[in-house]
Formats: structure tokens, sequence, C-alpha cells
């Protein structure tokens, strides 16, 4: 399926660009390399040039920029950019096409998209073509991201077979007792400090509802996926929604250091029109955040990775900075 959007799109271009070869042909290194594509490259870079070649831009105007996990980007001139999918993660650019419209309905500064094709016949691969917004990666998550993301949580989860968002998944808090448990049972703990985090989990989980209506988020909201403007800091936008799922809102802020979300917090409580408990609310993320660093304990280190969670133990160690720089409240009742 091939499908134009009349939303015309603002996309970023992130810092690194690298250019691509004339007849280009996997490429070396990581996709995070600065290093130029060549001959010897991929097929894929060929195929994003015939792209670009349906909108008038000739082979040298288009650029491989640094893409994730899920995608590899492409810029496509000054004005467009592309995104094609990585094997194995088609279903989440397929997702994205449903989350970035009804994202941009209620006014979150995500690029909407021109253009999606699944069909495999130019691109060997379904891509996106989205307007190009030119940015840089922020060192940490602006304040004003606060107003995007009250927005987007405005939607509610609606039942399974409504449209447009049918097939989102949906994902809850979990049970961060059972591996605080498990990790004592495998020897990663001694059970006097078992005890100790899991009453901690009780003592959180009493404060705030889990029955709370769950919510559209974002699901990776850290400054990899944000852009920023280079001379003014300002926000242009929040990008890649590969990770969104109806969830607890408190989820959406698991992926920012505390530092972060301490900051952010009280301008997100002032931008939302619904009547929210800023202790009920710190509660629920730091649920999120003693849960997923107590899960990547026992990981293998991931390196070469840009993301501050990735290194198994950076979460725990995040939070001990956290409760070791004297916290604002609520977070220095949460203990």
């Amino acid at each position: 399926m091939a499908q134009r959007f009349p939303d015309p799109v603002r996309y970023a271009l992130r810092q690194y660009i690298k250019p691509v070869a004339q007849h280009p042909d996997p490429p070396r290194g990581s996709p995070r390399s600065e290093e130029p594509l060549t001959e010897n490259d991929d097929d894929l870079p060929a195929a994003v040039i015939r792209l670009a070649g349906c909108y008038n831009l000739p082979a040298e105007e288009v650029h491989e920029v640094p893409g994730g996990v899920a995608n590899r980007a492409f810029a496509l001139g000054p004005q467009l950019f592309a995104r094609v999918a990585r094997n194995g993660y088609e279903a989440d650019l397929d997702k994205e096409t449903m989350i970035i419209p009804a994202a941009r309905s209620v006014g979150v500064r995500t690029p909407a998209i021109l253009e999606y094709d699944n069909t495999c016949t130019i691109v060997p691969a379904p891509y996106v073509v989205m307007e190009r917004v030119h940015g840089v990666e922020p060192a940490a998550a602006p304040v004003e991201i606060a107003t995007d993301l009250a927005r987007l949580h405005a939607i509610f989860q609606a039942p399974p077979d409504a449209p447009p968002l049918a097939g989102v998944p949906a994902d809850d808090w979990g049970s961060p007792g059972h591996t605080v448990q498990a990790l004592a049972i495998d020897g990663h703990l001694d059970q006097a400090t078992a005890d100790w985090l899991s009453g901690w989990i009780v003592r959180l989980d009493s404060r705030f509802d889990r029955s709370a209506p769950k919510v559209l988020i974002h699901g990776d909201v850290a400054p990899h996926n944000l852009l920023v403007d280079p001379g003014t800091g300002a926000l242009q936008a929040l990008i890649d929604w590969g990770d969104a799922a109806w969830t607890p809102r408190a989820q959406d802020f698991a992926k920012l250091r505390l530092s972060e979300v301490a900051a952010i917090l009280p301008h997100y409580l002032a931008a939302t029109r619904q009547p929210l408990n800023a202790d009920e609310l710190a509660a629920g993320i730091l649920h999120f955040h003693l849960s997923w660093s107590l899960s990547k304990l026992t990981a293998r280190p991931w390196q070469g990775q840009r993301h501050w969670t990735a290194p198994p133990l950076s979460r725990f160690a995040g939070l001990l900075q956290f409760f070791t720089t004297n916290p604002p409240a609520p977070w220095s009742t949460l203990t």
C-alpha cells in the first residue's frame, strides 16, 4: 500500500551527515558511523536515491544520517526526510502512520507524514517521507517537552476496535517485586537488601492508582528523540514514535533522567487540563525507574549506544545519584 498524506510534514535533521555515493552498494561498521558510504555499501542508499528522484531531487542531495534500532534515515534535499524500516521493525513504522496524525491533531510538535509506502517497489522496505525540520539533539530534555506530553496524554485509550488507533499495544505497571525476589534467589541480592527493596516498592505502589485510565504515550522520550533549535535551544520536534503505546502516563517519563523529570514535572502539571496529583504521579514515575533499573541489573553490557540507560548499571546509579543530591518535594518524600 502506498499512501499520500495531505498534512505537510516537519521533520528533523540530525547533526551528523554522511554522503551517499552515486552507485552505493551493508554499511561498514555501525549505522551511526560517520564514515562516508562508498560503492561497496548496501543497496538501500541507491533505492533511496531513486525515491528522491520521484521528488525531483538529484542524488547529491541524498544523505544518510544517524538512524536508530528500528529505522535508517536519509535527508532528501533541504525540505524532505525519509525513514526506512529495518528488517523486523516494519510494524513499528506502520504504527507510526497511525500515531503521528493523532499526536499532531492535539498540538504535539512532531513531523507529519507526506508519504507511506509498504509495497517495497521503489525501496525494498516500508518507508515514510516527511518534511525536514533542522535541529540538533539536546544534552538534556528541555522543559518545553512538558507541554507536548500533556497534550499527548489527553488522548485516552478507547475500546480495542475503535479507529483510528486500533492495534496500538497496551502495557501496564508490571511487578518489580517479582524481579527483586528473582534477583535474591539467583544470588544477585542478599535477602535483607531484597526485603528492603520490596518494602520500598510496596510503599510506592500504595501512593498511586493502578486502575487509572491508560493514555497514549510516546514511549521513548529522551534527548536522542528530541530536536531543538541550535541557537536558542527551543524545542522543535519530538520524533520516532515506534514505541508508542497505551500505558499509565508515568511510563512516558521513564527514559529521562530523574533530574530531568524533576525539572519537567511542575510544567507538565501546569499544562495538563486533568486533575493530577504531583505526589501520585511522581510515585508512579519512580516505580518505573526502579522497576526497569532492577530488570537491567543482570543484562549484558550494550556498547556503542548513545542512550544513558543502555549500560546495565546506569539506571540504578542514576537513582542513587538523584537521591543523594537533595531532590525537591515530592521526590524527597518517596523513599
